[in-house]
């Protein structure tokens, strides 16, 4: 499993600053490193190397291989996150996940541009009962 080790660690780094005060694990899953808070997957690192089952393009798209985030932002925040040209639906097993969305890396490179996507999901996520 390819995993981008920097963006996994300013994930950690940027939740831990926001929901400190959460339950924060993460469990391999799909081919991809998740982040789970409170029990609910929040967010998701991976290179998307062809045979994953997550797949950021519609099926008749190329596989992607630049990595990027999967991101939870939840079915009322959905359109609104679409609206960003960095962000696009996320497709797993040819069925598109409304709620999730896919960061590419252009997206993700500075530290403001990872935070406001991940105050995004935490947003949705911290607002679920915890599991």
């Amino acid at each position: 499993m390819h995993i981008d080790e920097g963006l996994a660690q300013r994930v950690r780094e940027t939740l831990l600053e926001l929901a400190d005060f959460a339950d924060i694990s993460e469990r391999k899953m799909f081919g991809a490193l998740m982040t789970m808070v409170n029990g609910h997957m929040t967010c998701g690192i991976s290179g998307a190397k062809p045979g994953s089952k997550i797949r950021p393009r519609s099926t008749n798209e190329a596989p992607d291989t630049s990595g990027g985030l999967l991101l939870r932002v939840g079915a009322n925040r959905y359109q609104e996150a679409l609206a960003d040209p960095h962000c696009r639906a996320m497709n797993f097993s040819g069925k598109t996940m409304t709620g999730f969305v896919h960061i590419d890396p252009p997206g993700l490179e500075e530290d403001a541009d990872l935070r406001r996507w991940l105050e995004l999901s935490l947003s949705f996520v911290l607002a679920q009962p915890p599991k």
